[in-house]
C-alpha cells in the first residue's frame, strides 16, 4: 500500500509540473521516497485498523499534493491549457499510475514464474502489489471529493453542478459518510467488482496468470 500511494501521490506531482506547476515540487512531493507522501492517520492508522478488524475491505490515502491550477503554462495547439483541464489531466495521473504499475507487477509476477522462482514471499508480495494498485485505481475513480474521479468528472459537468463537489471537498466529513453508506450498502462493491473483474480478464489474457 505504501509503495502503491508514493507512486500515485507522485505522478499527481509530476503531472502538475509537466503542466507548468512546480508547487509540489517546492513542497517536497515530486519524491518517490514515500516519508514525504505519509499522511498519519490514512497512510498508516487506518490500514492498520482494516487488517486487525480482519476486513474484507482495505484502503487507505496519502497526504494530497498541493496543485495551484492557476500556475498551469502548458500549451495545446498554441493554446494555454485551463485550469479545468489541468485538474483533470492531475487528476487522472494518480489512478492512471496505480493502473501501469499493477500492470507492471502482474508482468514481474508473470517473468518470476517464468523463471522457475518458488519464493513464496515474492510471489505474494507481487500478487499483492498487483491488486492494491488494481483496487486503489477504480477506488480513486469514485466520483466522490476529494477522490480523483471527482476532479475528472467535474470537468465535463456545468458549472452549477460542480458546486455540489466544491462543497462536498471543503467538507470531507460528508464524503466520508457518503464513502461509508456506499460501502455498508454494497454500491461500492457492486460498481468496483465488475470492473476489477474486466482488469483480471485482460491481465489473465496479456500474461496467461489464470487469475479468473
Amino acid at each position: 500500500m505504501l509503495l502503491s500511494l508514493t507512486v500515485h501521490e507522485y505522478w499527481h506531482a509530476r503531472s502538475a509540473m509537466w503542466l507548468g506547476d512546480d508547487t509540489a515540487y517546492m513542497h517536497g512531493r515530486l519524491t518517490l521516497n514515500p516519508v514525504a507522501h505519509i499522511d498519519l492517520f490514512g497512510t498508516i492508522l487506518l490500514p492498520i485498523l482494516f487488517l486487525w478488524s480482519n476486513s474484507n475491505f482495505f484502503f487507505g490515502w496519502a497526504k494530497p499534493v498541493p496543485v495551484n491550477p492557476v500556475r498551469f503554462t502548458r500549451r495545446f495547439n498554441g493554446r494555454r491549457v485551463t485550469m479545468t483541464t489541468g485538474m483533470m489531466i492531475t487528476a487522472a495521473a494518480g489512478p492512471l499510475s496505480n493502473l501501469g504499475f499493477g500492470f507492471l507487477a502482474a508482468g514481474a509476477l508473470k517473468l518470476a514464474l517464468e523463471l522457475g522462482i518458488d519464493s513464496e514471499a515474492t510471489l505474494v508480495i507481487l500478487a499483492r502489489l498487483m491488486l492494491v494498485n488494481y483496487g486503489l485505481a477504480i477506488f480513486n475513480l469514485v466520483p466522490l471529493p476529494p477522490l480523483d474521479g471527482s476532479k475528472v468528472l467535474a470537468g465535463f459537468l456545468p458549472r452549477r453542478v460542480q458546486g455540489w463537489f466544491d462543497y462536498l471537498e471543503v467538507n470531507t466529513f460528508v464524503s466520508f459518510i457518503l464513502l461509508i453508506a456506499l460501502l455498508k450498502t454494497g454500491v461500492l462493491g457492486a460498481v468496483m467488482s465488475p470492473v476489477m473483474t474486466f482488469l483480471f480478464t485482460v491481465t489473465d489474457t496479456i500474461f496467461s496468470l489464470n487469475l479468473m
